[in-house]
């Protein structure tokens, strides 16, 4: 088997992770390259990934949560066009992207030597575009949430998530669970007009988000589609019996549930009165106006050999 030159960027709350440290060893030792990078401050993780990408290496390792993965994928995406496959070392607090297509709880070892033999499958990857800061827009892989949901995420304390894990996200909810307000949005995509006021919005290319919710629990990676989720203005008892079901059951799929809202869509476009808080792939982005679009098998991603992408 060819050896694989691979660029591990480690977010840098894990540099001193042993079992990673032993991992690039026998990777190493077992004849591959590891050119490692370890991140300072937000941005890092997306340059290192495009001046590795852009040096030749054959797969980019995000070493961390869904928020460093999410810099690597735009590292790697930089110019338009995938530089070269990308992988994951789960380490961080909540790992949606990873727990859904089966790594979750992977150690090091095990994801690095999969990343350097696993063949790439080409997956698609979601863009946003519109009040997004930086370069007027962001690629995303796995889900970009609205409303409620991404100002729990936003509001959580790193510190909180460090030492209690998805569990964080939960107490953070119940805290802020009395001052929720319905947002009056516009949603458009082709097939469907919706308007009103929400609660939370998601709008997936993967499935969970938040620390293990299935937002969009019918979404694929290659299917050329964004599976669109809205929790609308409710009555007080029956939001609370929905969010109590969603606290209980971090497992529950809220797309199976009425009343919500759950489309699939080539693209939509979002337009709010007030600025509206996104967390996109763990970047907490604001604005009123969005555009979410998809480019399918965009691209390599090595997934479990047994990953179930139906």
């Amino acid at each position: 088997m060819k050896k694989r030159k691979i660029g591990l960027v480690v977010n840098g709350r894990h540099a001193g992770h042993a079992g990673l440290h032993q991992a690039v060893e026998d990777v190493r030792a077992a004849g591959h390259e590891v050119v490692v990078r370890v991140t300072w401050e937000g941005g890092d993780a997306e340059r290192y990934a495009a001046e590795v990408a852009r040096a030749g290496a054959d797969v980019v390792a995000a070493a961390g949560g869904d928020g460093t993965l999410h810099e690597v994928v735009n590292g790697v995406l930089a110019g338009g066009e995938a530089a070269c496959a990308v992988g994951v070392i789960p380490l961080g607090t909540a790992n949606d992207f990873a727990a859904a297509w089966g790594l979750a709880g992977t150690d090091p070892l095990t994801a690095l030597y999969h990343i350097t033999e696993g063949a790439p499958r080409p997956i698609d990857v979601g863009r946003i575009d519109g009040d997004v800061g930086r370069d007027g827009g962001r690629w995303f892989i796995n889900v970009a949430s609205g409303g409620f949901g991404a100002e729990v995420t936003a509001q959580t304390p790193p510190e909180r998530k460090h030492l209690l894990g998805r569990a964080a996200y939960l107490l953070t909810g119940l805290a802020h669970v009395k001052n929720i307000q319905a947002l009056p949005v516009r949603l458009t995509a082709p097939d469907l007009t919706w308007e009103g006021a929400l609660y939370a919005l998601a709008v997936g290319n993967g499935r969970q988000a938040g620390g293990g919710f299935r937002v969009c629990p019918r979404a694929r990676l290659d299917d050329g589609l964004l599976d669109v989720l809205v929790v609308p203005d409710l009555p007080p008892l029956d939001l609370f019996r929905l969010l109590d079901g969603l606290l209980r059951r971090p497992g529950a799929a809220p797309g199976d549930q009425e009343p919500v809202v759950y489309r699939q869509v080539p693209s939509l476009t979002v337009e709010a009165e007030a600025a509206l808080q996104i967390n996109l792939d763990g970047e907490p982005l604001r604005g009123r106006a969005f555009r979410f679009g998809i480019r399918p098998g965009a691209l390599p991603f090595i997934l479990p050999a047994g990953a179930d992408l139906r």
